[in-house]
């Protein structure tokens, strides 16, 4: 009961209180009969199956009471509930990629859709071209939290569930998406008063402007005229000739240059009034009374007559007419109150039956023309707006028509001299009154057909608009990928994107078929064009994207693959030629540690020096020998690189060595064993020299290397931390 009280807004009668079953099904009865009461047909649902636990029931009866109090509700143009949520979402939508709302279950998992019905009312609390298709979850999780915490919407749903679901639950959807629309239905219409307000207050305001506006006019005005009637109103007689020739050029210059500008002024003072009047009256205020003595029509009198014997002498001015003006011919003529049956002029009995005679000259023209053939669907709407003002210009002769009938008829009856010729211009007229109703009817028939069609035509338009952009796009993509330039250096590199691109090919299908149901639709929207010989002018509104353009694209995209699959499988082939070149350089792994070996044990020998100087010369000596006998193996590397370069292999995973690094250790090598062996020859020399005995040699020696451990010039051993470096 206290969810129908939530979700209904009204009040529902006291539940009873206690524990026992009789209490529970008294009270799910009492909240059946109000569910009923509001037109919900309940099948198989009764209380005991609510209070013994159904779930089954349970949920169907909330399901019930949701889509009775949440949905059923919603009303767009004439469709209503589901459908009209359904046609609400499309529209709000529309305007954005990758959104194409079709139903309330597939079409809601990237949760784009989502994010673009709080957009569309609220832009500021989303950045949807952030957003990506492919990531899901953020979406649906960036819409739920916007909308829990700034559109007090509670997150019904779960973004995880909806993603990992093949088909999530539409009714769950539905029931989430009908908060969207009572929420924003809910501001617009506080939107919509808010700007009533702002409308009347703005209207208040402009009439208190024109109030303030006329007050000061007419003060100016009236200060002018309070100057001005004196002088107008001095009949003093001039004693010269002069003096009466300069009274009447001033005031000749009075009616030329003073009083013109006066008039205008005059004449905008009254506009300024009657407008303000209307616009009093439209917004049912009272209306407006100027201060006293302020009214145009009583201040203005004086200056119209001219100041007497002034006015007299220069003739009548035009507010000076007589009553009786236009004269009473022209009135007859032209005036606002014709007769019966004709215009304004006196004409005799028979020829009121020919007033008529011209009532269609140019109207079976105008109702003949096919100009609906190339209209689009807002001048057809506008045609259809003129036909049915013609239709009621129509109707407001019928009368007439048959009041000459009947004018005919008498005159036949009076046996009038001239009743064969009435008699046979009163038919003519009828025939052709008939022939105009007819082709107003045949004309409203075929702007009526016209405007489905064209209705038709756009909403397939609109369609082949929603399909096409994202379609359009995604070759666009795809012709970048497929000629974007690739830089690989292994063969799994290479055969990843062999791989990609294979998967590629496989979606080209589907592709294709999607481009051929876009072009279908285009093509369907010709086909009801040249059925109805409709014109159809320039191309499709919603879009710049032609089926010219999408096949263009397409044909551009069926040529680049094979271009990309040749220039794939080139560069397989190129890797797996350089592949063995690649593995050879193990070849380094195995020189680069001996050499490493080899230095370390020639600073070994070097410091321990044992035997004798004679011993030891000829034991490096025949170390010197075992390395330059090693010397193949470097050459045979250096073989290995210069193929390896002309590969245009820059980089290898298979070793840590360089060849120049290499180099560098194989002179280091020869160089430091030539250096030892030339040490102990000086020593041997020295020895001889100054008669120093073995023993003194030996504790010479070994003094030296223990000082010489301390020193950053001990040993200048190859470092092969660092190979690359």
């Amino acid at each position: 009961m206290l969810l129908l009280e939530v979700i209904s807004g009204e009040r529902l009668p006291k539940p009873e209180r206690g524990k026992m079953r009789v209490h529970k099904i008294n009270n799910v009865n009492k909240a059946l009969d109000f569910i009923a009461s509001k037109g919900v047909k309940l099948v198989s649902i009764g209380a005991e199956e609510i209070v013994d636990g159904n779930a089954k029931m349970t949920l169907g009866m909330i399901w019930t009471i949701i889509l009775r109090f949440a949905i059923q509700d919603i009303s767009v143009e004439e469709t209503s509930a589901k459908e009209g949520l359904l046609l609400w979402c499309q529209r709000k939508t529309a305007p954005y990629k990758n959104v194409n709302v079709q139903n309330f279950h597939i079409s809601w998992k990237d949760g784009l859709a989502f994010n673009a019905l709080i957009h569309r009312h609220r832009p500021e609390l989303i950045e949807y071209d952030k957003l990506r298709k492919d990531d899901p979850v953020t979406n649906l999780n960036n819409a739920f939290e916007v909308a829990e915490k700034y559109l007090d919407i509670p997150k019904m749903l779960d973004a995880e569930d909806i993603v990992n679901t093949a088909r999530p639950d539409e009714k769950a959807i539905m029931t989430y998406v009908s908060s969207f629309y009572h929420a924003f239905s809910g501001a617009q219409k506080a939107e919509t008063a808010a700007n009533r307000i702002c409308k009347v207050l703005a209207v208040n305001q402009e009439n208190e402007h024109l109030m303030e506006d006329y007050e000061k006019l007419a003060s100016d005005l009236l200060e002018w005229i309070k100057r001005t009637i004196p002088w107008l109103e001095d009949r003093s007689p001039q004693k010269t000739i002069q003096e009466m020739q300069q009274k009447l050029e001033d005031f000749r210059d009075y009616r030329r240059v003073h009083k013109p500008p006066k008039v205008q002024e005059k004449c905008q003072l009254e506009i300024n009034f009657n407008t303000l009047q209307t616009k009093l009256r439209l917004s049912n205020r009272p209306a407006f009374m100027p201060s006293e003595g302020k009214m145009v029509s009583g201040f203005w009198m004086p200056v119209s007559l001219g100041g007497g014997g002034k006015a007299v002498r220069l003739g009548p001015s035009f507010e000076g007419m007589p009553a009786g003006w236009p004269p009473p011919s022209r009135r007859t003529r032209h005036g606002a109150s014709p007769s019966a049956y004709g215009g304004g002029q006196s004409v005799s009995p028979a020829g009121e039956v020919t007033a008529l005679a011209p009532l269609s000259l140019g109207k079976e023209a105008m109702l003949k023309q096919k100009d609906y053939e190339t209209a689009t669907l807002s001048d057809i709407k506008a045609l259809i707006r003129k036909h049915e003002a013609f239709e009621s210009d129509l109707a407001a002769h019928q009368d007439r028509v048959e009041q000459i009938a009947a004018i005919a008829q008498e005159l036949s009856e009076l046996d009038y001299y001239d009743s064969p010729s009435v008699n046979a211009r009163c038919q003519k007229i009828c025939d052709q009154w008939d022939v105009l109703g007819s082709l107003t009817h045949s004309r409203r028939e075929a702007l009526e057909k016209t405007e489905k069609q064209l209705e038709t035509i756009d909403e397939l338009h609109l369609e082949y608009a929603k399909r096409a952009a994202p379609f359009n796009n995604w070759m666009e993509s795809a012709m970048e990928d497929l000629q974007d330039m690739f830089i690989v250096h292994t063969i799994e590199e290479i055969e990843g994107l062999i791989a990609a691109h294979d998967q590629f090919k496989s979606t080209l299908p589907d592709a294709d078929k999607e481009r051929e149901a876009i072009l279908g639709i285009q093509r369907e929207a010709q086909r009801i064009a040249d059925l109805n010989s409709i014109k159809l002018s320039g191309n499709n509104p919603y879009t710049s994207v032609t089926p010219q353009i999408i096949n263009s694209k397409w044909e551009r995209v069926q040529q680049l693959v094979p271009k990309r699959d040749h220039a794939l499988l080139d560069e397989q082939s190129k890797q797996s030629s350089s592949t063995a070149p690649r593995r050879s350089p193990s070849q380094a792994n195995i020189v680069g540690p001996w050499i490493q070996t080899k230095m370390e044990e020639i600073g070994r020998i070097s410091i321990e020096m044992n035997g004798t100087l004679e011993d030891q010369l000829n034991h490096l000596k025949q170390y010197e020998q075992s390395i330059v006998d090693y010397k193949p193996n470097i050459d045979l590397l250096e073989q290995q690189h210069q193929l390896i370069q002309e590969a245009l292999i820059f980089d290898n995973k298979h070793t840590n060595y360089t060849m120049e690094h290499i180099r560098v250790g194989w002179e280091q090598l020869l160089t430091t064993i030539a250096r030892t062996i030339n040490e102990v020859e000086n020593q041997i020399l020295t020895r001889d020299a100054k008669g120093i005995s073995q023993e003194q040699m030996q504790e010479f020696r070994a003094s030296f290397n223990h000082f010489d451990k301390r020193s950053p010039r001990t040993r200048d051993v190859w470092d092969v931390s660092s190979p690359r470096g």
